[in-house]
């Protein structure tokens, strides 16, 4: 949260109980008593709500309230329309957590990679929610852009401290579904850097498969860039032109300097002089991101074509490669773009981004994406946000639509994860969480809400669904390579023989690689 909130970072610490803050509860509860309610979550523009009516909760902290004009907000609840009052309290926003959506999963890809090297990664490079967000999980999906809010928890072994998964969903990606004709312009690393095998020879591999996978109507630009950059393929329609990008591809060889800068700033420029209107337009760059010439800074680099992503909406895709890997820089230049990351250290990893994603990474079903989850205060005494620590919003922007959220597209699922310690005896309301989205093509608001109660949780991991299990061990697994102190952390050797035995039950091949990666982690520890 913002610098007015308490620090979460420390699960196992008690958060501090400043004066104002009891100050604050004690207005709060003579409030109450004067008969005032702290009411649910407004439904914005175009909404739906299914938030619950607070009236009897008034220690119940909702998302703030909707701006929208017009008096009374209202929310709904099994079908039935209850008038919430204009004027609300403010919640406290100790009992709030905002963030945008993320969908990256670069952390998570390296990690495997640098373990199955024999070393352990670097702390600083681990990005629990990346970790987490690279499994499928069993959300249901709505029909039509937008989201669905599935919120669930699970009682660890660490006394009152409970894991609670807030799952966010699209819509199922179709490839035979219709979207818009894309427009990408890939932006190629070709410094000495890449010329390490899994580097250039990947990506050249890659490119190809995907070209031939892309639609006639599709189109596609090269840029390559090492001391310099240069447009090697202007904006190319596939429709009867593949021949001609796969020959640009096979010309592709490694030189020398590495100027990221340039790379990114005449990929915009390349971008928007082959912008195509009522297509999406994205700039791919794949890269080791081990920028030693020119512009290293995300910032400036990002500022210098702020006109292209700010005018024509041109978004950033980054694509990871290599043992050795600038995780930071490339992570902020997604998160700045608009876009995300992914990893790639093998043919299995690059088919499946640049081939088995491709919907995922063209089509959009939302715009700046935010999420905010309220705490009810009678019920949770401590909370913690595992990850998102680069995506955190203040939570007064929540329904800021000129704040930056995640752009989200078909097929895609957020999850966020908490570890919530909940008060002795504590029974009855938990948290309700909220999505607010932009329509991709008109930029009117939505929002979609979920709820979940203390009585709704498992007992213990070991009851909750698979895939529950499977996202518990993705985030152990990360707080422990970053020597953090999750509650309920069972240890590296108990983590492998989970995720083996879930392997086994989910038969999915990502399941068990991610218990082969604990094992390298295990034996280093």
């Amino acid at each position: 949260m913002e610098s007015n909130q308490t620090d979460r970072t420390q699960p196992g610490r008690e958060y501090a109980h400043h004066r104002t803050r009891r100050l604050r509860a004690t207005l709060l509860a003579l409030t109450a008593a004067g008969g005032l309610l702290l009411t649910g979550c407004g439904a914005g523009e175009g909404s739906h709500s299914n938030t619950s009516d607070a009236s009897n909760r008034t220690g119940f902290p909702a998302p703030a309230p909707a701006t929208t004009s017009g008096g009374d907000n209202s929310s709904e609840q099994d079908g039935e329309q209850t008038s919430t009052p204009a004027d609300k309290i403010a919640p406290s926003p100790d009992y709030l957590s905002t963030f945008a959506l993320d969908v990256d999963t670069a952390s998570y890809g390296y990690a495997r990679r640098v373990l199955a090297d024999g070393q352990l990664p670097d702390p600083s490079t681990i990005r629990p929610e990346e970790f987490v967000n690279s499994f499928r999980q069993d959300y249901e999906r709505p029909d039509g852009n937008g989201f669905t809010v599935t919120v669930d928890g699970a009682r660890t072994d660490s006394a009152n401290w409970s894991l609670v998964r807030v799952g966010l969903a699209t819509r199922t990606a179709d490839d035979n579904a219709e979207r818009p004709p894309a427009a990408l312009t890939f932006v190629i690393d070709v410094s000495g850097s890449m010329s390490e095998t899994g580097r250039l020879d990947l990506a050249k591999k890659s490119l190809d498969e995907m070209t031939d996978r892309l639609r006639d109507d599709d189109s596609v630009a090269l840029v390559t860039f090492s001391d310099e950059a240069e447009t090697v393929l202007p904006m190319t329609r596939l429709d009867g032109h593949r021949g001609e990008v796969h020959d640009a591809i096979d010309e592709l060889e490694t030189q020398s300097s590495t100027n990221l800068g340039a790379g990114v700033e005449t990929g915009y420029a390349t971008a928007a002089k082959g912008l195509r209107e009522g297509a999406t337009n994205r700039v791919v760059l794949i890269s080791d991101g081990l920028a030693n010439t020119g512009d290293t800074n995300a910032d400036s680099i990002l500022e210098r074509v702020a006109d292209e992503r700010r005018d024509h909406g041109i978004t950033l895709f980054g694509v990871g490669v290599g043992s050795d890997y600038g995780d930071a820089l490339m992570e902020k230049l997604a998160d700045k773009g608009d876009g995300h990351t992914a990893y790639v250290s093998n043919d299995a990893d690059a088919r499946k981004v640049f081939v088995d994603q491709l919907p995922q990474n063209i089509d959009l079903t939302a715009r700046d994406a935010k999420a905010q989850v309220a705490f009810d205060r009678e019920t949770v005494a401590q909370f913690r946000l595992i990850g998102y620590e680069d995506r955190k919003v203040a939570d007064d922007d929540f329904r800021d639509d000129n704040v930056d959220g995640g752009e989200i597209g078909p097929g895609h699922t957020v999850t966020a994860l908490y570890a919530v310690r909940t008060r002795p005896g504590a029974d009855g309301h938990l948290a309700t969480a909220s999505v607010r989205w932009l329509d991709p093509d008109t930029r009117a608001p939505h929002e979609e809400s979920g709820q979940l109660e203390t009585e709704s949780l498992h007992d213990s991991l070991s009851s909750a669904s698979p895939r529950f299990q499977v996202t518990a061990v993705a985030a152990y697994f990360a707080d422990s390579l970053r020597s953090g102190d999750l509650p309920g952390d069972p240890g590296l050797d108990e983590l492998a023989d989970r995720a083996h035995a879930l392997a086994k039950k989910t038969e999915d091949k990502d399941v068990r690689q991610l218990a082969e990666a604990i094992d390298e982690a295990s034996r280093m520890n």
